[in-house]
């Protein structure tokens, strides 16, 4: 099965967090700007507050980008809107979803309890079509199967990533049940996890293999001629230049 998320001519450039390099991470001026350069697949986190709203934020608490110690969970909805990052409010889920109505998100629920108020928000803004989950948690990825089944485009968790390099290292078929992506980092240079093994039987498999978080420009040549099919990059205007200098560049530029 194929997912309308993953229905786009490959490789699919992703600007993650809204590319920082555009604005503040994770906020609507710095989807704004990378939505101008023409990007429409997304990556943001999520956090939920104590009243159970998504907050579009990566991290658990404030320190790295307001320096306040105080957790995300640990505010209401009401005191968020108030909050500012380099000058910049700190959007909701369902903002970010609302005002880019033809985009994609690639959405990692950064806690137990984001999973049920994404599980509403998919639901409410009827974005299945929309929307990949992705999570470092096992247990998130299958609490949100469960919910939506087939009907979600999800990545691969930490388990289904460790049973597909070993599968690669075994010489084994690459059979992921529930998987409809593989998105991972490069790996180090000495012992990369993204080469031309598991790009091949990923495939074979038809599993899309999207890599992420990329901000050199030697890098984003490399995977693409490894033949990935997808780039995450906090620097969105490089990887529009690596796009078009390779004639790859296929998102509608308005």
């Amino acid at each position: 099965m194929t997912h309308a998320y993953l229905d786009h001519p490959t490789p699919i450039p992703f600007v993650h967090r809204g590319g920082p390099a555009g604005g503040p991470e994770n906020t609507v001026v710095a989807f704004e700007r990378a939505y101008a350069l023409g990007f429409r697949y997304f990556e943001t986190d999520v956090h939920t507050t104590k009243d159970g709203v998504l907050v579009a934020f990566h991290d658990r608490s404030l320190r790295r980008l307001a320096g306040d110690r105080v957790p995300i969970a640990s505010l209401s909805a009401e005191q968020v809107t108030r909050l500012r990052i380099a000058g910049e409010p700190v959007p909701f889920l369902d903002d970010l979803l609302t005002s880019f109505p033809d985009c994609l998100f690639n959405i990692d629920p950064k806690s137990d309890a984001a999973v049920r108020p994404l599980l509403q928000s998919i639901r409410e803004h009827d974005v299945l079509e929309r929307v990949c989950v992705a999570s470092f948690s096992d247990r998130r990825l299958r609490w949100l199967r469960a919910a939506l089944g087939r009907r979600v485009c999800t990545a691969a968790g930490p388990r289904e990533i460790l049973r597909a390099r070993w599968a690669i290292h075994s010489g084994q078929p690459l059979h992921l049940p529930g998987v409809d992506v593989l998105q991972l980092p490069p790996g180090p240079a000495r012992l990369p996890l993204v080469g031309h093994r598991l790009i091949d039987a990923a495939h074979d498999a038809r599993i899309p293999v999207h890599v992420w978080t990329i901000n050199e420009s030697d890098t984003m040549e490399r995977l693409l001629g490894l033949g990935v099919d997808g780039i995450m990059s906090d620097d969105a205007a490089l990887l529009r230049r690596v796009f078009v200098s390779h004639g790859i560049w296929s998102v509608d530029t308005g």
